[in-house]
């Protein structure tokens, strides 16, 4: 975790401020009269965000209570993003991809001789036999098991391993702790109420089962075990079906097109819920920002949005999109950095960047160029108006991944998930320490009602300022600034999609 910055007084923020404005700032020529990052962010009404909420709530409840990928409601919320992005004077495109989903064929977990267990065979995981396989319930001695020590003098070899989620570790630590003790499968019982979508972060990381379990039937399952020897059944099988799906997106008319800024939030939810918080909230906001900037006239920078599809089926929607651009010769080298946002509303939150420079955490990942500068216009933001704000991991398990495996900077932020609040960020935040930061994520839960409104205000006018800030000026990122040549300026409207037509719109001589 990042220390917090000292509290700065109004005059220092005002000079804070103006100096991240002036280190982004273009010559004033180039953009519109009074425009700044700084208003523009004022335009950006975290209300009106909530009024998109609002909106992707109402569309679940009239569609079996979910947006999830495939569905009724993902359609329906894609259809709202492109009406309210019409109205405000925005050409939008879908930009479909087919990809392999998952059918469930059996998913209990059975105590012999007793009850039935409903498990969610996490993203990533093998399958079991058909039938299932038998074995006995090992417990760690440390419940939340991410490491072989949690498991102090119990002996999981052979046996199906029972962890509680939680323990500030993901999944697949817990799961290959378990594997290297000899377990034969891997059960994660909830923290919270109800029963959760767990993913292992990528194909091939585990090799035996790994399923998530209720907080109930988890606590069911640990107190037979207790009591005495007790073997299960575990049947968790899948199997692929080819389905096609689209992501949705749009930009600005204004801005030269050989250097895009790209901001993006996955659109679908889990078929637990409405998927409010994971990830109206990221949808909401960008969907908001690009309303406002419809609005100016004067840009160097196109900017782009994208709401994927599929994320939470295995970051489908973004994977396959960068990947069709990487078949296009010089279409990423247009993208001057990508910005991701996940998840920016979660009630118990912390004001989370990505970790860019690694000043906390060591990236599992190459860190492509430009991107601890695009983090800079973040957390520069952050300071300069006296915000404290932490490090996430700079992982790629959300939809910048595709973008910087291809080496496009990226940077983005975060308000948690289902990690633990520690008592520095307490002091930092506010919340309570011991829980997740989103207790209802992945669950029927996340609802409207599971939107803390001070975080989503505070990371709805970061993005509105960074937006602004890239739109004017990259050169930091990339070297590239100024409007480019506006001699005969040509842009396509549907930028690098040879599917769909060629018709080309004259920019405006002021663009």
């Amino acid at each position: 975790m990042s220390a917090r910055r000292p509290t700065t007084t109004l005059a220092g923020a005002v000079a804070l401020t103006l100096g991240v404005t002036a280190l982004l700032a273009p010559p004033a020529a180039a953009h519109g009269k009074g425009s700044s990052p700084e208003r523009f962010a004022q335009k950006v009404s975290s209300r009106a965000v909530m009024r998109h909420l609002d909106a992707f709530q109402r569309i679940a409840d009239r569609h079996d209570g979910n947006r999830a990928a495939l569905t009724p409601g993902y359609e329906a919320s894609a259809q709202y993003v492109e009406r309210t992005l019409r109205r405000a004077g925005y050409r939008t495109w879908r930009d479909p991809f087919t990809f392999d989903r998952e059918v469930v064929e059996a998913a209990t977990l059975t105590v012999t001789g007793g009850e039935a267990y409903e498990v969610d065979q996490m993203t990533f995981s093998s399958s079991t036999p058909e039938g299932g396989l038998t074995a006995a319930v090992a417990i760690p001695d440390d419940p939340f098991g991410c490491t072989t020590d949690a498991w102090g003098d119990a002996d999981p070899t052979g046996a199906v391993a029972v962890v509680s989620r939680g323990g500030d570790c993901p999944f697949s630590a817990k799961a290959l702790a378990a594997e290297a003790l000899g377990a034969v499968a891997v059960v994660v019982h909830n923290n919270a109420e109800g029963l959760f979508s767990g993913t292992l972060g990528a194909e091939g990381v585990v090799a035996v089962p790994v399923v998530g379990l209720s907080l109930a039937d988890g606590q069911a399952v640990v107190a037979a075990a207790a009591a005495g020897p007790v073997e299960v059944t575990l049947d968790a099988r899948i199997r692929f079906e080819e389905v096609e799906s689209f992501n949705v997106l749009a930009e600005t008319r204004a801005g030269r097109d050989d250097n895009v800024v790209m901001l993006g939030a996955h659109l679908d939810g889990v078929e637990d819920g409405a998927g409010i918080n994971d990830n109206g909230t990221g949808s909401a906001a960008i969907l908001e920002v690009a309303v406002q900037l419809g609005r100016e006239k004067r840009l160097n920078n196109t900017v782009r949005f994208a709401w994927w599809g599929a994320e939470e089926l295995g970051l489908v929607g973004s994977t396959a999109y960068v990947e069709e651009l990487a078949t296009q010769e010089g279409e990423l080298d247009r993208i001057a950095t990508y910005l991701n946002f996940d998840m920016v509303g979660s009630p118990n939150y912390v004001i989370g960047v990505y970790d860019a420079d690694q000043s906390t955490y060591p990236a599992p990942v190459e860190v492509p160029a430009g991107s601890v500068e695009t983090e800079d216009v973040l957390t520069g933001y952050f300071d300069a108006i006296g915000q404290p704000w932490v490090d996430t991991e700079f992982s790629g398990r959300s939809d910048y991944q595709a973008f910087i495996v291809n080496g496009v900077p990226a940077s983005g932020l975060f308000t948690g998930a289902d990690g633990s609040k520690t008592e520095e960020e307490v002091a930092l935040f506010g919340g309570t320490a011991g829980i997740p930061y989103d207790p209802n994520y992945h669950t029927p839960a996340d609802d409207i009602t599971n939107v803390n409104p001070e975080a989503l205000r505070i990371m709805t006018k970061a993005i509105a300022f960074a937006t602004f800030s890239l739109a004017r000026d990259t050169s930091a990122i990339n070297g590239v600034s100024g409007p480019g040549d506006q001699g005969k300026p040509w842009k396509p409207w549907w930028p690098g999609k040879g599917r769909h037509d060629d018709r080309v719109q004259p920019l405006d001589d002021a663009a």
